[in-house]
Formats: structure tokens, C-alpha cells, sequence
């Protein structure tokens, strides 16, 4: 899809920067490791960061049954939001600067997820969204962990990406300055894995953990 979904996914400043097909879409959510729940309530703007995972056409998101924002969230409309830092934008001038980045706007209305299956599939793509593979080495989830959380889906059916990407874009009387500019790259990486202090010996780390990379 090349065109947006709705009048909300339009981008009116920098429409260039727009990406409307899901490919784009799903690969920013997929490699996203944090997302921003964002809502209205009694007139205020609330703003959550949470954990997020991707299953088909719906963004999953979890917090703790207390957690007032999930409670709230649940009953009102939505705005997910998923960003990836990619660069420095370092022009000749402040206001030219900026950064190379990724990130989607998903809006919709969250339903709570309440058929337990689906809630179970749920919470394990949200751990394998962190780490790939990582619930195969788990335990599963109880009945206590499943009563404790809260599980919202978010339908893909109104979402939109914005990239900007390149050098800076200088004035044509600032490129005789003597700043200098261009970009710096950024990235995600991992340190080495550091064992808990009262890990069982004789267990080595796993390659899905050693090998981590974004």
C-alpha cells in the first residue's frame, strides 16, 4: 500500500518521509524493542513505554493487571508508537540538523485479550520478540503469571512509518562554512552476557543470548 490508511496516518510535514505498505511497517515493529503506548483520559495525555511484539495483523502489549494506564487503555482509543535511532544528523547550521531514524504510528482502539490461548501465544511472542527463540529454553507461563497480566492487541488496520534517512540538507550560503558536517551512524549492540550470581554451574550461555544483535 502506497497510500495512507486514514486521514490520521497522513504525514502533512515531510509527506516524502511517508511509507504506507506494511513491509516497511512490519519490519520497524519487528525490530523495535520498545514502544510507546500513548492515550487520552479525563482530558490529560498519557504516555507509557512498554514492551511490544508483532503477531500477523496486530501489535500485542502487556503490563501488570494493576497498572492503571492498562486498565484505561483498554477503553479508550490508542496510539502505539515505535521508533529506531539510526544516525546523527550534523548539518552546518542547528537548525538544519538531525537525525536518521524509523518509526510507525499504529491508532486504533485496544481490546483487552481475554481468550486464554490467544493471551498465551501472546506473551510468548512478546519474549521471543526480545530474544529470538528464548521460550523454547523457558518454562511456560502459569495460571498465577497469566491472572497477573494484562494483554492489549492493537489491529494494523490504521498504521504508517516515517524514515528519514541521508545527509544533512544545508543551506546553499552554509556550505562554504567550516563546520564540519555529515552523519554519525548509530546502532544497537550487545554487551557480553553476564550470568546471574546464582546461576546453576555447568550452564553455559546460549547462542540466542551470545549471539543478540538488532
Amino acid at each position: 500500500m502506497t497510500e495512507p490508511m486514514s486521514d490520521r496516518t497522513t504525514l502533512h510535514r515531510y509527506p516524502q518521509r511517508g511509507r504506507h505498505d506494511r513491509a516497511t511497517i512490519d519490519a520497524i515493529l519487528d525490530e523495535g524493542l520498545l514502544a510507546h503506548l500513548g492515550f487520552v483520559h479525563d482530558g490529560r495525555p498519557v504516555v507509557i513505554p512498554t514492551i511490544h511484539a508483532r503477531l500477523g495483523d496486530t501489535v500485542y502489549l502487556h503490563g501488570s493487571v494493576a497498572s492503571r494506564a492498562m486498565r484505561t487503555a483498554r477503553t479508550l482509543p490508542v496510539c502505539v508508537t515505535v521508533t529506531l535511532l539510526d544516525g546523527l544528523v550534523l548539518a552546518r547550521s542547528g537548525f538544519n540538523s538531525s537525525m536518521n531514524y524509523r518509526s510507525v504510528l499504529v491508532f486504533g482502539d485496544a481490546r483487552e485479550v481475554v481468550d486464554q490461548d490467544e493471551k498465551r501465544r501472546a506473551l510468548d511472542r512478546l519474549v521471543d520478540h526480545v530474544l529470538d527463540g528464548r521460550m523454547a529454553d523457558l518454562r511456560p507461563h502459569t495460571d498465577l503469571e497469566m491472572r497477573q497480566t494484562t494483554v492489549l492487541a492493537v489491529a494494523l488496520d490504521e498504521a504508517s512509518a516515517k524514515v528519514r534517512s541521508g545527509g544533512p540538507a544545508d543551506d546553499d550560503e552554509d556550505l562554504d562554512a567550516t563546520a564540519w558536517a555529515g552523519v554519525v551512524p548509530l546502532r544497537l549492540t550487545a554487551g557480553t552476557a553476564e550470568p546471574a550470581a546464582n546461576l546453576r554451574p555447568g550452564i553455559d550461555t546460549p547462542t540466542s543470548v551470545s549471539d543478540w544483535h538488532r
